[in-house]
């Protein structure tokens, strides 16, 4: 791969992780300013609701900042863009879908068949 494509994912990994964090923050101070009190139950529950929605949200962004720093890392150590399973060099095309994949799409998809038949 070459450098100006590896110095463009991680500027890209960099500021989606940025981003997310910044979001993480407010979601946190967000939560910590009482709120109203709700005399309607439904209002009150409707309340619960977008927390419940908002913390599902923040969870699956803490999990792609956890990737974002593993490839971060690949980065760092000359294994971005390198199949984790074959050894493959990884498409830019795929890379620019899902920067933060560790498999090419031929691995993943034969991963994901076997997930889907071992009904995992």
């Amino acid at each position: 791969m070459k450098k100006k494509d590896i110095e463009f994912f991680k500027e890209l990994l960099t500021n989606r992780q940025e981003e997310l964090l910044s979001h993480a923050d407010d979601t946190v101070s967000g939560m910590t300013v009482q709120k109203e009190n709700f005399p309607d139950p439904t209002d009150r529950a409707s309340l619960e609701s977008d927390r419940n929605f908002m913390l599902r949200i923040r969870d699956r962004e803490h999990k792609l900042i956890k990737k974002i720093k593993k490839t971060l890392k690949r980065i760092e150590l000359g294994t971005f863009g390198i199949c984790e399973s074959c050894g493959e060099d990884i498409s830019i095309k795929r890379l620019k879908a899902r920067p933060v994949t560790s498999q090419c799409i031929d691995c993943k998809s034969k991963e994901e068949a076997l997930e889907k038949a071992l009904g995992i």
